[in-house]
């Protein structure tokens, strides 16, 4: 498996790399990235072949997409694959007014949650002038779960499949995006929005990893049979699957639990016995799935990037994935690598 593999992008006949770029972190997450860090990993990424990127207008108030727009625009634009998303309208305002935890130094702008038709499009066109690229590839409405939203998810859920659908589905229809879908933290909601309007793709964060594989019930049958692709980000739960179980792992984004510490330290075992680096694996299994052409990675540093890569490309037995399944540590029907 190579980072620069092509494959179609479910039914949207789009044509993207194995592995896409995530460009939360260059948005400032948690700490600052300076300028020629975020420009050169986006470089160094295209000189690895990869040719899909993923950006949000979220992601430091707009920083995301001023720098991965800096980096891509003079990039032939039918060469690579972009997706941002929509659900949110920033405007301009002195940084004194504005609270951006929890990004770093982000751009200055406010953020305000919007999921009408008239705020959708205006999201989608704030987004092109940001980016400053003549089109976007892909749009996902973005954080209608419960894990952002909370007790106001239903009535968002609602407010989004009436508004954010009814302006996808028009650019969609004339040509202007190719593919329309749903970016959250919950593989439910991705299962209900499908039920309910036809998506194209979904992208998922932390929910089908080597830890966590409910998605293959019902949510993943169902892109299969309607063609609709999944985008998985969060390969490593937030932190775990990349740095094992040690003291002060996290497991979406909070200590991990004893239990996932000790299933953890039990594929450990695996990985030692048969001399796979554990996030290797983590990252291979995730694109197994024909719903998945392709797993997000963000990355704060070019070192981190090109572990990443390397990672990605690991030759991996395939009595591995035997033995990880005859241990209970992974889902028998899961789908791993040939």
């Amino acid at each position: 498996m190579k980072p620069s593999d092509k494959r179609v992008f479910g039914r949207s006949g789009l044509n993207v790399t194995a592995f896409a770029f995530g460009t939360a972190p260059i948005g400032n997450f948690l700490q600052p990235i300076d300028e020629q860090t975020a420009d050169a990993m986006i470089q160094t990424a295209w000189d690895a072949g990869v040719r899909f990127y993923d950006t949000a207008p979220m992601y430091g108030h707009g920083l995301s997409e001023l720098r991965a727009g800096h980096s891509l625009r003079w990039k032939k634009r039918d060469e690579f694959v972009l997706a941002s998303k929509v659900g949110r309208v920033l405007k301009p305002a002195k940084r004194s007014q504005i609270d951006f935890a929890p990004w770093s130094n982000a751009a200055p702008n406010t953020m305000n949650f919007d999921y009408s038709y008239d705020g959708t499009m205006r999201s989608f066109e704030d987004s092109l002038q940001r980016l400053a690229l003549e089109h976007i590839d892909m749009l996902f409405i973005h954080d209608i779960d419960r894990f952002t939203r909370g007790d106001e998810q239903p009535e968002v859920f609602r407010q989004a499949m009436d508004g954010c659908w009814r302006a996808l589905e028009k650019l969609r229809s004339q040509g202007i995006v190719k593919a329309i879908g749903v970016g959250v933290n919950e593989w439910q909601v991705c299962h209900e929005a499908l039920k309910q309007r036809d998506f194209d793709c979904f992208l998922l964060a932390g929910r089908y990893t080597l830890l966590e594989q409910e998605a293959l019930d019902e949510f993943l049958p169902l892109c299969v049979e309607r063609g609709a692709a999944v985008l998985v980000g969060g390969g490593f739960n937030s932190g775990i699957l990349a740095t094992g179980a040690v003291p002060g792992a996290k497991y979406n984004y909070s200590p991990a639990p004893k239990p996932i510490m000790e299933k953890v330290a039990k594929i450990e075992e695996v990985c030692r016995a048969h001399g796979v680096p554990r996030p290797a694996a983590a990252l291979q299994f995730v694109v197994a799935h024909p719903a998945i052409p392709s797993f997000c990675a963000g990355t704060r540093t070019v070192q981190q990037l090109e572990q990443n890569l390397a990672w990605f490309s690991y030759p991996i037995p395939g009595d591995f994935w035997q033995e990880l399944k005859k241990k209970g540590l992974l889902r028998e029907d899961a789908p791993v690598p040939a």
